[in-house]
This record gives C-alpha cells, sequence and structure tokens, in this order.
C-alpha cells in the first residue's frame, strides 16, 4: 500500500501545525464561529448533537496494522475506547475533546494518516472494493488509481470549496460492483479495450439524499493516461454551473438532471479539450511510480487448498466459511470478512481491545494490512486456508465471527439520533430490534442474501434507497417514525428502492420487517433471492400483507 515520501508527510506535517494555531485562536475568541466552521471541516472535524466528531481518512479502505494500532491507541487516550467505521471506508471518533483535536491529528500524521477532506464542499475520501488486488475477474488493481485521484484532488486549490460535497469511486471487477459507483459524483469503471489497453467508463451524476439518482455514462473508454484531466473537467463544469444557492439542490446529480446528460457531457467535452495532452496528462513513468507501492505479496505457491467437507464436525465453522470469505485469486488462500454486526453493538463499531486484537491478526495470518469496506466491516485480505480455522476460533473469541456478511443482519447503519444532530430519528436501536427478531426467528441462512440499510434522515448516509430493504427515520410531530423501501440495490443492476407507504412507529419495525420478509419466504420461487423475487412480485403484494398486519 501507498508509503508517504518526505513531501507527503510534510504536507500533513504542516497541516497540523496550521489547524493547532487555528484551534488555539478559536478558543481564545480571536477567530470567531463563523470563520471557524469552514477550517475545522476541512479537517474532518464536525460538531454532533452531545459531542465533536472526527472524521479520520482510510483513503480506498486501506489500513496497515500500525495504523490500526495507531487508532487504538486515540480512542482510548482522546475518545471513548472505540471507533466507528463509515459508508466512506473511514473512522469516526464520536466523543473527542474540542482541544484535543489537534493532539489526536498529530498522531495521526506519526503513522502517516490526517482527516483532511473527510468533511466540507470538497472532494472526498475515494472509495473502492475492499477485495481490491485480490480477486479474480479484475481488469487491473483499482488502488493504484485511487491513489492517483487522492493525491490530485489532495488541496486542490480550484476544487476546495466546491457547491457541495464530490464523492468518487473506482470499481475494477468486470461482473461485481462492490464499490456502488452508480450512486456517487463519479464512478469510475475500470475496463480493457480490443487492443488490451485499459480504459475506464465514466459516470456522473449518482448520489443518495434528498433526490436519489443513479449515475448516467457520459464517456465510454476513456485512456486511462486522460484519466485526471477528464476528471479535472468534470469538476470544472461542475464547479462553475453548479447551484450554491441552495444546498438542497447543488450536488453534481441535480446539474447534470437540469442540463440534461447530453449537454452536460457537451460542456465537459469542451473543457476537457483546453486540458487534455497538458501537465495532467499520466505519464508511464508516474503511473509506475504509483503501482510500485502496491505489488502482490511473496504467496506461498505450495499453500494447500482447505477441503470444507473434512469441517463437518465444526457446522458454525462451516457457516462462517461459506459466509464470510471469499474466493482469491491465488490458489491456497481466502479473503476473509470481519463483520462488525454482532447483535448488541452498533454497526460498525469496534472497541480499542478488538482494534488490537486485529492488529495482530493481521500481522500473523495476512501480511500486516487490511480492509475497511462500504458496508461497514473489515477484510483480511490474504489469509492461507490452513489459517482459517485458527483465525476463526480467534475471532469467535473477540465477537467478530459473526456469521452474517451479506444477510439481513449485516446491516449498514448511520448513527443516526443517538449522535447526529440532522437525524430525525434513531438507527441504532432499530437495527438491535431487527437483528434480535431475526436471531429469534432462526431464518437467517433461509433468507439467504439480503440487504437491510437504515439512516436516521434523508441526509442517506445509511444508503438505505438502495438497500434490498431500506429504512428512513422520520419526525412526525416530534415523534421518530420510519419509512420502508423496498427493491434498493448497489452494485451490479443498481436499482433505487420503491417506498412502500405510510411510515410506522418505532416500537413496530420488528414486525413489520418480519411481515416483509415472511412474504418473500411465501411467495418465492427455487433459488430466487429476496430482490429477485420482489423485482418478479412488484410492491403491491408486500404492502398489502404489511398494511394489513399494522392496521
Amino acid at each position: 500500500m501507498y508509503i508517504y515520501d518526505e513531501y507527503d508527510q510534510q504536507l500533513v506535517d504542516e497541516r497540523v501545525a496550521q489547524f493547532r494555531d487555528q484551534m488555539r485562536r478559536y478558543l481564545q475568541g480571536s477567530l470567531s464561529e463563523d470563520a471557524f466552521r469552514p477550517l475545522r471541516l476541512q479537517n474532518g472535524l464536525y460538531i454532533q448533537r452531545y459531542a465533536p466528531m472526527l472524521r479520520i481518512a482510510i483513503p480506498y479502505g486501506q489500513l496497515r496494522t500500525q495504523q490500526l494500532r495507531k487508532l487504538a491507541e486515540i480512542t482510548r487516550v482522546y475518545d471513548r475506547g472505540y471507533g466507528h467505521f463509515s459508508t466512506r471506508q473511514n473512522m469516526q471518533l464520536n466523543w473527542p475533546r474540542l482541544e484535543d483535536v489537534p493532539d489526536i491529528l498529530a498522531e495521526l500524521a506519526s503513522v502517516h494518516m490526517h482527516a483532511i477532506q473527510t468533511s466540507g464542499n470538497c472532494i472526498r475520501n475515494t472509495t473502492s472494493d475492499p477485495f481490491a488486488g485480490r480477486v479474480a475477474g479484475e481488469v487491473a488493481d483499482p488502488r493504484p488509481w485511487c491513489e492517483i485521484i487522492r493525491q490530485w484532488s489532495t488541496f486542490h486549490p480550484e476544487f476546495a470549496f466546491l457547491p457541495r460535497k464530490f464523492k468518487i469511486a473506482v470499481n475494477a471487477h468486470s461482473t461485481d460492483d462492490r464499490a456502488a459507483i452508480t450512486v456517487h459524483d463519479i464512478g469510475l469503471q475500470m475496463a480493457r479495450h480490443a487492443d488490451g489497453s485499459l480504459r475506464f467508463h465514466v459516470l456522473v451524476g449518482g448520489g443518495l439524499g434528498r433526490t436519489p439518482i443513479l449515475g448516467s455514462y457520459i464517456k465510454h473508454d476513456l485512456e486511462a493516461h486522460h484519466l485526471l484531466s477528464y476528471l479535472e473537467a468534470i469538476l470544472r463544469v461542475y464547479n462553475l454551473y453548479g447551484r450554491r444557492d441552495n444546498k438542497f439542490k447543488a450536488r453534481i446529480k441535480i446539474l447534470v438532471r437540469a442540463l440534461g446528460v447530453e449537454a452536460f457531457t457537451e460542456l465537459v467535452e469542451t473543457a476537457w479539450t483546453d486540458l487534455k495532452d497538458g501537465p495532467l496528462t499520466l505519464t508511464d513513468a508516474e503511473i509506475h511510480r504509483v503501482h510500485a507501492h502496491f505489488p502482490l505479496p511473496a504467496y506461498d505457491s505450495q499453500a494447500p487448498e482447505l477441503d470444507i467437507s473434512t469441517s463437518s464436525h465444526m457446522p458454525e465453522f462451516v457457516t462462517w466459511y461459506r459466509h464470510n470469505t471469499h474466493a482469491h485469486r491465488q490458489p491456497g488462500y481466502r479473503l476473509v470478512s470481519l463483520s462488525l454486526k454482532r447483535t448488541g453493538i452498533p454497526p460498525g463499531d469496534v472497541t480499542a481491545e478488538q482494534m488490537l486484537a486485529i492488529a495482530n491478526l493481521a500481522d500473523r495470518y495476512s501480511g500486516g494490512e487490511l480492509r475497511s469496506t462500504h458496508e461497514q466491516n473489515l477484510v483480511l485480505a490474504d489469509v492461507k486456508q490452513i489459517d482459517l480455522i485458527p483465525l476463526w476460533r480467534s475471532l469467535q473469541a473477540l465477537g467478530l465471527a459473526t456469521a452474517n456478511i451479506g444477510c439481513i443482519t449485516d446491516i449498514i447503519c448511520c448513527p443516526g439520533g443517538d449522535f447526529c444532530s440532522l437525524a430525525n430519528a434513531k438507527s441504532i436501536p432499530i437495527a438491535e430490534q431487527i437483528q434480535r427478531r431475526i436471531d429469534e426467528l432462526d431464518c437467517l441462512y433461509d433468507l439467504g442474501p439480503l440487504t437491510l440499510n437504515i439512516s436516521g434522515c434523508m441526509n442517506a448516509c445509511g444508503h438505505h434507497h438502495v438497500g434490498n430493504i431500506g429504512i428512513l427515520g422520520v419526525d412526525k410531530k416530534g415523534a421518530e417514525f420510519y419509512q420502508v423501501s423496498l427493491g434498493g440495490q448497489a452494485t451490479q443492476d443498481a436499482s433505487l428502492g420503491e417506498i412502500l407507504g405510510p411510515s410506522f412507529d418505532a416500537a413496530d419495525m420488528a414486525d413489520i420487517i418480519e411481515e416483509v420478509v415472511q412474504v418473500y419466504l411465501d411467495h418465492r420461487q427455487a433459488g430466487e433471492t429476496f430482490l429477485q423475487a420482489y423485482r418478479r412480485l412488484g410492491i403491491e403484494l408486500f404492502k398489502e400483507r404489511v398494511y394489513a398486519t399494522a392496521d
């Protein structure tokens, strides 16, 4: 993974010193609240419902164990002993003291980390497939290209104050989209041209929030050497024409819809004319420089395959293997997902003690690296199959072996009203209520792959629009209610969910979700997933059953 050079370290260290002085002046009263607000946002610092929140950047989800240990130390010393992994693959601290933030940033800088551009109207953390570089079917490893985008976008003077926040995702797999590129401001799908050269298909204008929209392709077969100049052209058009008078209409998706895809594309192509073949053109030497930071590990070519049939005496391990591990490109290895979705624990939360233990396991079993996912879990990307059983036993002891990856209890959930000042309703208690009901019904694996996403408000940090089942917290005269949508999908063949109908009381949510899944169980065809059944059946059957029960 990418290692800072002296230039990178100097930039981050200087930013820490700069913000330390800004914080000092703010606390002394010589810097006003209005003046301080954009400065703290540029450093990932929010003021939430009960305390500040600091969002720490984890570029495209890549972590070294040294960095995870530092995060554990920071949460112990400066917070309440845990961190929260977000859908941007970042980590959030929910309880830091305002005056401690400069010291936290200095600690992060010591291990090549920061909180730069994790908030504010700028280009945020570029996200990608947590299995990047380790699965068959990839066009190429997307991580070097994410790093190229990161270096281009960090401290970009022209795009520090965009109309609104801006998010980019990169996917390299030919058939699987684990980066959800269709719901990003820019989504990049890597591909190969007929001549074998690397190309990018470019989507623009995706996003969730108040106006959920799937992105539209505006460019196919963009030559890799022109990636940055084309991205620059898109951002220039957005910066020039994006609305600044209404933050709810300021995202690029609104601009693309207002102009029309063809007219927007024409503006981008015109802007690109002045940029193409200029200084932003990526040279072979620069591409090679960045790619050199992402070599394949020295795999054991003699690593044996695990015959799972010999583990039938350990049914819990077999279940975990089938749900939480994934085929690896290298024979004798598996990708392993660590579920952060144990019932009773807020989705995405991990304690300092767990972080330290995970770092030790990553050193022992996965080459000292790990990845965070936009589903709020963690991945060990290079585990020998012969090590899976001892790894599983260690994860059991840590409470991290919940075998539910891709299942309904693997819930994506924003912090909601328990923390966020923007939330209309709590999210975490609803997630726990549903998880406990599914546990009681003992139907988890019978349901098959089924995603459930929860957001506490229309900002959609829980991506409820693209959950097979989506839940949105709404405010009704000061009371918390929840709106349910069905049929969303964030990955390949993406779709936005359809609202089921009027919202439900918080106390009824487990009953409502139980009825939804029971309709699926009653009417599915052999081998049909929930999403497939929903698309065949339509929403009316679910609506009739659910509201009959609710009445």
